[in-house]
């Protein structure tokens, strides 16, 4: 039997099991599903959900208050790993981007030599490793969305750099929500960036293979763990907080990982995040093994294996909201039949974000796209999100509009 309630008085260890919106306007990505923090209540409050219904019976000392909510909170045991995200410092988007970019191709071209150093058998240039990643530390501290924006930049032949690059900034971003000091903001920064720095020891027979990996290649490839944290324990000025991303990148929290098959416990907090950001970068980008997902169907991969125990599920969470429910890039569809790409999210109003029109309702190419807020936008003309559709099936390049590839 299901109870219809009030936002306000959910409360963990309730179960939902119809909300009175889109489960897709949530970050939770399920149509039912378990309440086990207050976090969680929050964020469905900031999606605009009034009523839901549960399973079961409303208790009868169910709070009904947000004085009762908050009562309620105390009582759950919040995993360590979290703190409070920082206020954000109020730089402007548009003023930041242009840093970003600078910073983005400088860390592409640091990245680039390090590993040709390794290849062949030199010392990593650590002095612009740190300068990069202190550029990048900056400019995500000034805005935690600029620099981000950019990760959904790709380059299939340099695919190894540009994930690096990706894999850093979007590490950086959610070491930044989860309110990790700067200190060690930059070393996850670093580990980060260096992380595959042990597929130099891989043969570029097996690195660029094309098609799927025989059972023995395989192996050869997984040693590129081991061989990455190699380098780096040999490498002056690291400790073993920079080589936590490398060694444990992909280490599962339910232990299916490798190369230890260590679990939740056993795990540090640098390498769970390297774990989610690895996963998202890879399966965003084009390989020659697979097509890339789209931004939004990423999220609900991460999001589905989080709950079947592979990720740090706490984790994830924080990672949606980073990149927001409509990454930037998104192709969307319109209420009013237009086509657009979403060129930057609006955290306030997630749902709403801004976006570049490139179709008319009579799916025509907009000869002069226009950029909307969708937030700022009122009156019976109102435009909206109603749907997520695919780059490729609607002919659009996303880089196209956003004009956002470094030079």
């Amino acid at each position: 039997m299901a109870t219809r309630i009030h936002i306000t008085q959910l409360r963990p260890g309730m179960r939902i099991e119809k909300l009175d919106c889109s489960w897709f306007a949530t970050p939770f990505f399920r149509h039912r599903m378990a309440v086990t923090s207050m976090e969680q209540v929050e964020q469905l409050k900031a999606c605009g959900v009034e009523t839901l219904d549960i399973s079961g019976e409303l208790e009868a000392d169910s709070p009904t208050t947000e004085e009762g909510i908050q009562e309620a909170s105390e009582a759950v045991n919040t995993p360590p790993i979290l703190t409070a995200p920082p206020e954000v410092t109020g730089i402007p988007f548009e003023e930041e981007l242009p840093a970003a970019k600078l910073v983005y191709t400088a860390a592409k071209n640091v990245i680039e030599e390090a590993m040709l150093d390794v290849r062949m058998g030199r010392d990593i240039n650590m002095d612009a490793v740190n300068q990069v990643v202190s550029e990048m530390a900056d400019s995500v501290l000034r805005n935690p969305d600029a620099l981000t924006s950019l990760s959904r930049l790709k380059h299939f032949d340099e695919y190894t750099f540009f994930h690096s690059v990706n894999t850093s900034l979007l590490a950086l971003s959610l070491g930044r929500n989860l309110g990790i000091d700067e200190a060690l903001l930059h070393q996850l920064g670093v580990g980060t960036l260096l992380h595959d720095i042990g597929k130099t020891k891989v043969p570029l027979e097996i690195l660029n293979k094309p098609g799927k990996y025989e059972a023995h290649e395989f192996e050869i490839m997984k040693q590129h763990v081991m061989r990455g944290a190699e380098v780096l324990s040999g490498t002056t000025g690291l400790t073993d907080n920079y080589l936590k991303p490398a060694l444990e990148h992909h280490e599962r929290v339910d232990g299916t990982g490798y190369p230890y098959q260590r679990q939740r416990s056993e795990l540090s907090q640098f390498g769970m995040i390297a774990a989610v950001v690895d996963i998202y970068d890879a399966i965003t980008s084009d390989r020659c093994y697979h097509k890339a997902k789209p931004a939004h169907e990423a999220l609900q991969f991460l999001y589905l294996i989080s709950q079947k125990g592979h990720l740090e599920h706490t984790l994830v969470q924080r990672f949606i909201q980073i990149v927001g429910v409509y990454p930037v890039g998104s192709v969307v569809r319109l209420n009013t039949g237009e086509v657009a790409v979403v060129s930057r999210i609006n955290r306030p109003t997630p749902l709403e974000p801004e976006v570049i029109v490139v179709k008319s309702a009579g799916n025509a190419m907009v000869p002069h796209p226009e950029t909307v807020d969708l937030a700022q936008i009122n009156g019976p003309t109102r435009r909206s999100i109603v749907a997520v559709t695919d780059p490729v099936s609607t002919g659009i390049n996303p880089t196209v509009y956003l004009d956002q590839e470094p030079s």
